[in-house]
């Protein structure tokens, strides 16, 4: 996935009000930009750290640009834009890149399911039955560690997914939990159990109840996004 437009570097003053941020660009310019993230984005936001946004030069729009790219204080580079893991995920399941689910018949997004009145991101129709897939995007990252984590803040809707994840398994059909490694030098992702340590036990439980739990890193760059190889889940 490529952006669509280039990217513009700067500095980050502040992220407030979850979707806005202050930075000053490499040219002195001031501006207000939408953050594209709901989460903590612990490690991704400390003040001055260099940032990639996106100008948006729709007049309709309120705000200037999306912030997109971030250097990390470990000097990774993280994709803070959450809504960029779907696309990633689509963009490989159609190409073939996830091996695991290589084979379906169709794709559909945003498919209601469960007994929590949940949304999950995929369903992919196979042969011999449907495979449900829910995404997370992760971008924390601890010292000089290559182990990303996830949750970055405590997660009652991702535990949720995973109790629905775990009633489809248990009732035979396939669930899978593929977690969007959106930061550099990562080898491998664990639960962040001492962030959320009921996120980590319904992890757990739904893996031991036959949910798929996946990850795949990124190929990351100022101008282009791929989701090129698995990694390892440390449970």
């Amino acid at each position: 996935m490529r952006f669509a437009t280039p990217l513009e570097q700067g500095r980050l003053i502040r992220r407030y009000k979850r979707f806005l941020a202050d930075i000053v660009t490499d040219a002195g310019e001031h501006l207000c930009i939408h953050c594209p993230n709901t989460g903590s984005m612990l490690n991704c936001m400390g003040e001055g750290a260099r940032v990639w946004f996106q100008r948006n030069s729709d007049p309709k729009r309120k705000l200037p640009g999306t912030w997109e790219l971030v250097e990390t204080p470990q000097g990774r580079l993280a994709c803070i834009n959450t809504a960029r893991a779907n696309r990633l995920v689509e963009e490989a399941l159609l190409a073939g890149v996830v091996e695991e689910l290589n084979g379906f018949t169709a794709l559909k997004r945003e498919v209601a399911y469960g007994v929590e009145n949940s949304r999950v991101d995929f369903r992919l129709d196979f042969a011999d039955g449907p495979a449900f897939v829910e995404v997370k995007s992760v971008t924390l990252g601890f010292g000089d560690t290559a182990v990303a984590a996830f949750p970055d803040a405590v997660t009652t809707r991702g535990a949720r997914h995973l109790r629905e994840l775990a009633t489809l398994a248990r009732g035979g059909v396939r669930a899978v939990l593929l977690y969007c490694v959106n930061l550099s030098g990562i080898e491998a992702v664990r639960p962040a159990s001492e962030i959320d340590p009921h996120y980590a036990a319904a992890l757990h439980e739904a893996q031991a109840a036959g949910v798929d739990v996946l990850a795949y890193g990124v190929e990351l760059s100022h101008d282009e996004i791929r989701l090129v190889r698995r990694l390892p889940v440390i449970l």
